[in-house]
C-alpha cells in the first residue's frame, strides 16, 4: 500500500538526465540493506516509501538534473517530505552509491566520490566561506564524526565515531579521535598524527 501511496514519485525518475546515478544509489541501498526480489523500480518506489534518507538523496539527483524533473520534484515535496534533520548541500557535488544511514541530525557540504557511507550526527563542512572538505571513493564517516574545512580524505578510509578530522587523511586509513590521528594504515595497526 505505501508503495503505491508514493508512486506519483516516480514521475520526475522518467524525466530526468539522473536516471543512471539513481539507479547506481538504488542498488547499493539495496545491496546494504539487503533487500532482495524486486525489480530497480520497485526497490526505488521501497526506498522512497521506507527510507527518508533516501528521499533527501533522491531529491537531490533530481536537483542535479534537467528543469522539468526539478520542476516536478518541487511539486512532490510539498506532498511527500524528506527527512527535515538531514542536510545534502546542492552545490556539492556527491558521486554514485552514497549511503546515508540515520539521516537525523547530518550536514554533508563537501565533494564526495563514489560508495560513501554517512551515519548519523555527521557534520562535514566548511571552516570558512571558500574550504570544503573533498572526500574520496568508499570512504566511511561514523556516528557524530566532524570533517571540517578544505581537507582531502582520501580512498577507503574510514572516519571513527566523535572523530574530529580537520587535516588531510591519506588513503586506506582508519582515523578516530580528537584531533584525529592514524589508528590503522593498509591494514596494519599504527598510531600517527595527521
Amino acid at each position: 500500500m505505501g508503495m503505491i501511496l508514493v508512486a506519483p514519485l516516480i514521475i520526475p525518475f522518467f524525466l530526468t538526465t539522473e536516471k543512471e546515478i539513481i539507479l547506481t544509489d538504488v542498488r547499493r541501498w539495496v545491496e546494504l540493506l539487503r533487500w532482495t526480489g524486486q525489480s530497480d523500480l520497485g526497490n526505488l518506489l521501497s526506498l522512497l516509501n521506507r527510507a527518508k534518507e533516501f528521499r533527501n538523496l533522491y531529491y537531490y539527483r533530481l536537483f542535479k538534473g534537467n528543469l522539468m524533473s526539478r520542476v516536478v520534484m518541487y511539486v512532490l515535496k510539498i506532498f511527500y517530505p524528506e527527512c527535515p534533520t538531514l542536510f545534502l548541500d546542492t552545490s556539492c557535488n556527491i558521486g554514485p552509491g552514497m549511503f546515508l544511514q540515520h539521516g537525523f541530525s547530518t550536514i554533508v557540504m563537501a565533494d564526495i566520490g563514489e560508495n560513501c557511507w554517512i551515519n548519523q550526527q555527521v557534520t562535514i563542512g566548511y571552516k570558512d566561506q571558500n574550504s570544503r572538505p573533498k572526500i574520496g571513493n568508499n570512504v566511511r564517516i561514523t556516528a557524530g564524526a566532524k570533517v571540517i574545512g578544505g581537507i582531502t580524505i582520501g580512498n577507503n578510509v574510514t572516519v571513527g565515531a566523535n572523530a574530529v578530522v580537520v587535516k588531510n587523511v591519506p588513503d586506506n586509513c582508519v582515523v578516530v579521535g580528537v584531533p584525529a590521528y592514524i589508528v590503522k594504515r593498509n591494514g596494519v595497526k599504527v598510531k600517527e598524527e595527521l
